[in-house]
């Protein structure tokens, strides 16, 4: 993947507060969301705010050293005061020495299955500005819960403040899109290589794991329709919900 791979390419110019913007990590295979906020200033969603300035957990596991882990301490950002992960950085720190990206919401099924890779995009629509910004610093003073890459990660915390929508079933993944592609695309790759069709070519084999692999994103894709486990609700609402869970 590379950068005319994903149109959604913006120059900070552009941003306005509520936007989810999102930067891609180590050779693309990871993308780090937050929301901007105005004022240059980010809120985004980490393991325990050791990412700030540093992108997202996922980098710690993928590389051991690189321009992400040599950046000067900010002079303008702060260590948080509250140790639940959600924290604001400047656009710097939390772009990390990437590109910035703004993702989508409202495609139509066309497009958003044309965005092979998740992650950029969602069918849901998006709440006004002004609720985003409000959700992003609710969520910043009360926390988003414990970071879960699989469940409850930078990407889902960004679209619920977008949207207001939250996946509760702690069994299930979350509601960002580049999960569904982590957890679908190696499947959709062994449905092919191990498909049975007898063809002149495999081409009816690679047909069906595309096929079966876009009906397993779009599926998962919060605003799809087809899933049942997830619910509108409001920061308060979620946060007595996370705190009566945690035992709080």
């Amino acid at each position: 993947m590379n950068d005319e791979l994903d149109d959604r390419r913006i120059d900070r110019e552009s941003l306005k507060p509520g936007d989810h913007i999102y930067s891609w990590r180590t050779a693309y295979i990871y993308s780090h969301h937050g929301i901007y906020v105005g004022d240059d200033s980010v809120i985004h969603f980490t393991r325990r705010g050791q990412e700030v300035g540093t992108g997202a957990y996922i980098d710690l596991l993928l590389v051991s050293s690189g321009p992400y882990f040599t950046q000067i301490p900010c002079s303008i950002c702060t260590p948080s005061e509250v140790d639940h992960g959600v924290v604001i950085s400047c656009l710097n720190c939390f772009l990390s020495g990437g590109i910035l990206y703004r993702f989508e919401y409202g495609v139509s099924p066309a497009l958003f299955l044309l965005k092979v890779r998740g992650g950029t995009c969602t069918l849901a629509v998006s709440d006004p500005p002004e609720d985003v910004v409000d959700r992003a610093k609710y969520l910043l003073k009360n926390g988003f819960g414990c970071y879960n890459l699989f469940k409850n990660n930078c990407e889902d915390f960004a679209i619920y403040c977008k949207t207001g929508l939250i996946v509760l079933d702690q069994g299930a993944i979350g509601q960002g899109g580049q999960v569904a592609t982590i957890v679908n695309g190696p499947l959709a790759t062994l449905l092919v290589s191990s498909s049975k069709i007898v063809a002149a070519t495999n081409i009816c084999g690679i047909v069906c794991g595309l096929t079966w692999y876009c009906a397993k994103r779009y599926a998962a894709d919060i605003g799809s329709g087809t899933r049942k486990d997830v619910e509108k609700i409001s920061a308060e609402d979620l946060t007595r919900r996370l705190r009566a869970a945690s035992g709080d």
